[in-house]
C-alpha cells in the first residue's frame, strides 16, 4: 500500500510540473516555476515542501529520510528532458 501511495504522489508531481511547463514554457526565473508548481500541487490537495539545496552528487537527498525526490529543470524545451526522479530506500 505504501508503494502505491508513493507512486500516486509521484504521478501527481510529474503531471503538475508538466502542466506548469506547458503553460509557461522555458526561460522564466526558477522562483516563478516554483510558485506555480506549489500552487498546482495545493489545488490538488497535496502538501509539498520546497527544497532549499541541491548537491550535484545528490548526497543531500541520500542522507535524508525522504523516500522519493524530484529535480525539475523547467528551462528545457521538452519537459521530460528536465525531470529527474531520485529513489531512496524504497
Amino acid at each position: 500500500m505504501e508503494k502505491q501511495r508513493i507512486e500516486y504522489y509521484a504521478s501527481q508531481i510529474v503531471d503538475s510540473g508538466y502542466r506548469v511547463h506547458k503553460e509557461l514554457g522555458p526561460g522564466l526565473l526558477e522562483s516563478v516555476y516554483l510558485f506555480c508548481l506549489m500552487e498546482e500541487l495545493t489545488r490538488r490537495g497535496i502538501k509539498a515542501e520546497q527544497a532549499c539545496s541541491y548537491s550535484a552528487d545528490n548526497l543531500v537527498f541520500k542522507l535524508s529520510d525522504k523516500k522519493l525526490g524530484f529535480l525539475i529543470n523547467f528551462n528545457v524545451p521538452v519537459f521530460k528532458e528536465g525531470i529527474h526522479r531520485y529513489v531512496n530506500k524504497y
